[in-house]
C-alpha cells in the first residue's frame, strides 16, 4: 500500500510507565541515588500495610512477572525485595500537563485519551518531516531531552491501530501498524492483548477456542454477536483494522503557544538560522490566529551543538499574532543572544496572551500610520489571513515563502 495516500496518519504517544518513571525523576532530583526504574520497583499502595494494586512497575520487575493491576501482596510474593513507592497524582497531573503543552506546539490537532497518552493528527504538519517515522522518532527524542523519560509511538492510518502499535515492544521506540501491516504484525498476537479486549472476553473467546488477534479476525460475527453482543462485533472490527473515529482536538488554554525544531544538519550562520525561525513564526503566528489570541510577548530559544541552551524575550509594544512581526522580534532576539556556536535546535514561543476581541493600545508608530493611511501591521493581518484561508482549503504546504525553497533543516 502506498503509505502518502489521502488518509490522514495518525500517531499514538504514550509515555512509558508514566507513573514510576514521573515518580523516579522526582526522587532523583530530591536527592535518591537509585533510580527506580533501573531496579525491580512498583508504583501502588504502600510498604508498611502491603495494600493496594500494582499502578505502575519497571521493566525489571516486569522480569519477575509481576503485572499492574495485582495486589501488591501477590506481587510481594513473586519479587520479596520490590521496591513499594506511594503514588502522587498532584505529581502525574502537572507532568501530564507539561507534557501535553509541548506536544500541542508541535501540533495542536491533539486529543488526550488519558494522563500519559494521546493521539496526534500527523497530516497538518507532514510537510516538515521526511517521514511520519522521522517525525516520530523526533518526537520522542525531543520529550526524552526536555523532560528525562520516554515515550513510545505508535504510526497508523487508523486510531486503533496507532494504539496498538505504541504497545509493541518498549521503551522509546517507534512502531508502524498500517491497515496492510496486520495480517503481519497483529494477527498472531494472542486476543488477550488487542485493544478493548478484557480478560472476561479473552476467556469467552478461548472457549470459542479463538486464541489469537487472527483467529477473532477470521471469526463468524454471527457467533461473536451471540456470545458477547456488540461488544465481540467491536472486537472482530478491531482485529480487521476497521476504525472510522478521527483524532478530536480540543483547544488547550494554554498560557503561551509556540513551536521549536531540531534541526537535520547543524546552523552555522545567520542567514540559515533566520530561514528557519520565519517558517517557526508562520506555524506560531497562525496557531495564534486559529486560537483567536494575540501575544505580548515573544520569546527565542537557541540550542547549540554543545547540547547548551539559552533564551530570551521580550515585551512586544503592541499584542500581535502576525507573522512579521513575531518574526522580525525573534530575530533581534537572536541577534543578542547567539554567540556563533553551531545550532542545533531553534524555537520561539509567545506568552501574554490575550483574546483578539480584546482593546489593544497602539504603538505610536501604528497611530501615525493610521493617520497617514492603512497601517503596515493593518495589511499583515489581512496578508496573514488571506494566506491563512488557501492552506485551510488547499493543505498547510500550498503556500511557501521563496526564501524557504530547498531549505533542508525544513
Amino acid at each position: 500500500m502506498n503509505k502518502e495516500n489521502k488518509e490522514k496518519t495518525i500517531f499514538h504517544i504514550d509515555v512509558n510507565s508514566a507513573y514510576l518513571s514521573w515518580s523516579a525523576l522526582k526522587k532523583l532530583e530530591e536527592g535518591d541515588t537509585q533510580d527506580l526504574r533501573e531496579i525491580p520497583s512498583i508504583i501502588g499502595g504502600d510498604m508498611e500495610r502491603r495494600r493496594g494494586v500494582v499502578l505502575a512497575k519497571s521493566i525489571p520487575a516486569k522480569t519477575y512477572h509481576v503485572k499492574t493491576g495485582e495486589p501488591i501482596v501477590s506481587a510481594l510474593r513473586k519479587c520479596p525485595h520490590l521496591t513499594i513507592a506511594p503514588p502522587d497524582h498532584g505529581l502525574y497531573h502537572r507532568k501530564s500537563q507539561e507534557l501535553m503543552a509541548f506536544l500541542y506546539d508541535i501540533c495542536p490537532d491533539l486529543e488526550q485519551v488519558s494522563v500519559d497518552e494521546c493521539y496526534m493528527d500527523y497530516t497538518p504538519i507532514a510537510g516538515k518531516y521526511a517521514s511520519p517515522a522521522e517525525a516520530a522518532c523526533i518526537i520522542k527524542d525531543h520529550v526524552y531531552e526536555k523532560f528525562g523519560y520516554t515515550v513510545n509511538v505508535g504510526i497508523s492510518n487508523r486510531k486503533v491501530l496507532a494504539k496498538m502499535a505504541s504497545d509493541f515492544k518498549k521503551p522509546n521506540l517507534v512502531h508502524t501498524l498500517y491497515a496492510d501491516e496486520i495480517q503481519e504484525k497483529l494477527w498472531p498476537l494472542p486476543v488477550s492483548s488487542l485493544y478493548m479486549c478484557g480478560r472476561s472476553s479473552a476467556e469467552t473467546l478461548r472457549k470459542l477456542e479463538i486464541l489469537t488477534i487472527g483467529d477473532l479476525a477470521r471469526a463468524d460475527t454471527l457467533i461473536l454477536s451471540a456470545h458477547l453482543k456488540s461488544h465481540g462485533i467491536l472486537l472482530w472490527e478491531y482485529a480487521n483494522g476497521i476504525d472510522s473515529s478521527v483524532v478530536i482536538s480540543e483547544q488547550i488554554n494554554a498560557k503561551g503557544i509556540g513551536n521549536s525544531t531540531t534541526l537535520r544538519e547543524d546552523v552555522s550562520t545567520k542567514e540559515e538560522a533566520c530561514k528557519v525561525l520565519l517558517s517557526l513564526s508562520e506555524t506560531v503566528a497562525g496557531r495564534l490566529r486559529k486560537s483567536a489570541q494575540l501575544a505580548g510577548m515573544v520569546s527565542t530559544e537557541l540550542k547549540y551543538n554543545t547540547f547548551q541552551s539559552v533564551s530570551h524575550q521580550t515585551t512586544l509594544l503592541s499584542p500581535t499574532c502576525t507573522t512579521d512581526v513575531i518574526y522580525k522580534t525573534a530575530c533581534s532576539l537572536f541577534d543578542e543572544i547567539w554567540n556563533g556556536t553551531p545550532l542545533r535546535l531553534l524555537g520561539i514561543r509567545t506568552s501574554k496572551l490575550v483574546s483578539d476581541e480584546e482593546p489593544v493600545q497602539l504603538s505610536l508608530f501604528d497611530i501615525q500610520e493610521e493617520i497617514s493611511g492603512e497601517s503596515t501591521s493593518k495589511k499583515q493581518e489581512k496578508l496573514d489571513i488571506a494566506l491563512d484561508s488557501i492552506r485551510k482549503k488547499f493543505g498547510p504546504d500550498s503556500v511557501i515563502r521563496g526564501s524557504l525553497f530547498h531549505d533542508d533543516n525544513l
